[in-house]
């Protein structure tokens, strides 16, 4: 099944006009939402829905650029385990391994080999960058490539975006100017994570 999914993916990276998939419901509620009290402040900024595993990048002035699926923490959870950041990564726990759900001012920088990522939360080492195969047996390109979001998580917490996609988009909108990234939850409410929410509900 992931393999399947192999050739689909390959022909969306090389492609120049990928058609962009319509917001989820809660993506798109939220984007209303941050349009309505200007919360980006005139800031280029990202969705991230972690049901879909999939993420939305809109300009300064909130129109949207495209969208990607990305792979995420392999466990479903909208927190950071206290002390992750500190474990190696053989001794983080499957359960610990989330992506944290929430506002974050992404930061440019560079991991241990001198990489470009997107920083979205530098105390708990969570970031966005290309995808790496580096356990062939996790199988990140295929996982990126399969079409169910739950084949999708698999990280330790970082957002891993396939690499065209990071340096035709993700770079050009994020590396120089203030971005904000919105980062869904899925276990709390989205108002208890976004207060200017208020008391909209969505559909889940």
């Amino acid at each position: 099944m992931l393999a399947a999914g192999l050739a689909w993916f390959t022909a969306w990276a090389s492609a120049s006009a990928a058609p962009v998939p319509a917001l989820s419901n809660d993506a798109s509620a939220l984007v209303a939402q941050v349009k309505q009290s200007n919360d980006a402040q005139g800031a280029p900024f990202l969705v991230l829905d972690k049901r879909q595993a999939r993420l939305w990048v809109f300009d300064a002035q909130a129109r949207l650029q495209g969208s990607t699926p990305v792979l995420l923490g392999l466990a479903v959870g909208d927190d950071t385990v206290p002390g992750v950041a500190e474990l190696p990564l053989s001794e983080i726990d499957d359960a610990a391994r989330t992506t944290p759900a929430g506002r974050f001012v992404i930061e440019p920088g560079r991991n241990l080999h001198g990489d470009d990522i997107l920083w979205i939360d530098y105390a708990a080492a969570v970031s966005m960058h290309r995808v790496r195969s580096v356990n062939a047996g996790e199988r990140r390109l295929q996982r990126l490539a399969s079409p169910r979001a739950a084949d999708r998580r698999i990280s330790y917490g970082c957002i891993n975006v396939p690499v065209a996609f990071f340096n035709r988009v993700l770079i050009p909108f994020f590396k120089e100017a203030r971005a904000i990234a919105y980062v869904l939850p899925e276990t709390r409410p989205m108002a208890a994570v976004f207060p200017f929410m208020g008391k909209l509900v969505t559909d889940r």
